[in-house]
């Protein structure tokens, strides 16, 4: 969330930010007027407690001389009631204030274009070029049915919609991508962990889904946990409620888990084959940064990401998301989308996003200077390295041959075992 100092100081600003974000500014108000009140509160608590001292000091006077100090408590026992009454009543506008503050999105960042719709989303970057064949490709759910690689209809009847079943070279391949996108992730500085994929309202309000998202997750409710939508929620809060040294940063983070996503809203959306699934494999990488260098470490997150489409050879394009586009937490927001020959359209396969001190003050994560002073905030960042249904999904479209087999990208080869698939 949005430290009320910044907001107090700079309510412009702020009200600019979100309103950019197509947000309500309306809560800014309500926010300074909380913190008004919060502030009134306290210097009156401050007074009281002034008073309190200074009338327990009288008894103490009065008592050492042997003269009755009735009155002179009695008034500080209405004082020590008005002060208790008080505190009670801070505590109230305090917990109405963090949650309007909960409410307040992120503001985007000066070099974020201004726009409500994914149509002003800028391109920054192209690489590759798209694959050259002779024949009409098909689309992968075309092609997984005939080499039984992945099973849709029995991922309905295990589950429901949006719950594929991965099988024989299916299944390898995903594994071989998730350890190819790990063993990179390493070899780029990132420490692995292995987290747990369901967590509880606190780690979820921390990384921002809630109060935004909860449509979006799913819950287990007997037990008042979430399952994971992406493994930067229960990454990101490893260090909640904790003061890190400055000497630490950056700390460079990566996980595979499962992810779970309800899609809610989304029905109609592209939603054919692996292009919107409800649980999916991803790499997640996560960075605990000193705020002056965010920036750079963003630009370095994206190069990361970047390098592994690379590697597999899939052509793609970079996008500076647009005010309107960016989430609820984010600042900037890069999306990497691959081109999808059998579809003949862009498919997104990584986010990779700055949400500078919005995430950390919510988690309560610090670090100390290492030439002395107050702790500060630290900045958050995260990508996905990658997410696989569309990687998949671009592989199998890109690599097909004409009689509907699919060439495993080279650099897979020591993971897969193989070469082609069917």
């Amino acid at each position: 969330m949005l430290d009320i100092k910044f907001i107090r100081e700079h309510a412009e600003i702020v009200k600019e930010g979100v309103t950019r974000k197509g947000e309500d500014p309306a809560r800014v108000d309500e926010a300074l007027a909380l913190d008004e009140k919060r502030r009134h509160k306290l210097a009156h608590a401050e007074q009281l407690k002034a008073r309190k001292n200074s009338v327990s000091a009288e008894v103490a006077k009065k008592k050492s001389k042997g003269e009755d100090a009735t009155a002179v408590f009695e008034e500080m026992r209405k004082v020590a009631d008005e002060i208790k009454s008080l505190d009670h009543e801070l505590a109230a506008i305090e917990a109405d204030l963090r949650n309007v503050l909960l409410a307040i999105p992120n503001i985007p960042h000066p070099s974020v274009p201004v726009g409500r719709t994914p149509e002003e989303n800028q391109i920054v970057a192209t690489w590759g070029e798209p694959p050259v064949i002779d024949f009409k490709p098909k689309p992968h759910w075309e092609l997984v049915e005939k080499l039984g690689i992945i099973d849709f209809p029995r991922g309905v009847k295990i589950t429901g919609a949006g719950f594929p079943v991965y099988v024989g070279k299916g299944a390898k391949l995903e594994r071989a991508l998730i350890n190819f996108f790990l063993d990179k992730a390493e070899a780029a500085g990132y420490t692995e962990v292995m987290p747990p994929h369901v967590v509880n309202a606190a780690s979820a309000t921390g990384t921002g889904q809630l109060p935004d998202k909860e449509d979006q997750m799913y819950v287990a409710t007997k037990d008042e946990f979430y399952l994971i939508p992406t493994a930067e929620v229960p990454v990101t809060n490893f260090y909640r409620d904790e003061i890190l040294g400055e000497k630490q940063l950056p700390i460079k983070m990566c996980a595979y888990t499962p992810c779970f996503r309800r899609e809610a809203g989304s029905y109609g959306k592209d939603v054919r084959g692996l292009n919107r699934v409800h649980q999916f494999d991803k790499v997640e990488l996560v960075k605990f940064v000193h705020p002056s260098t965010s920036y750079d470490e963003l630009e370095s997150l994206r190069a990361d990401a970047e390098r592994l489409l690379q590697k597999l050879g899939l052509h793609y394009h970079v996008l500076l998301m647009c005010s309107g586009d960016l989430g609820f937490t984010q600042t900037k927001k890069y999306d990497l989308e691959v081109w999808s020959i059998g579809q003949q359209k862009w498919l997104e396969v990584s986010s990779c996003s700055n949400f500078e001190s919005y995430q950390a003050r919510r988690m309560n994560i610090r670090f100390k200077p290492a030439a002395g002073g107050k702790p500060e905030i630290v900045h958050t960042l995260n990508g996905s390295a990658l997410a696989l249904p569309r990687i998949v999904a671009a592989i199998i479209e890109n690599y097909q041959t004409p009689e509907g087999k699919v060439i495993v990208p080279k650099v897979l080869h020591q993971y897969t075992g193989f070469e082609v698939i069917g």
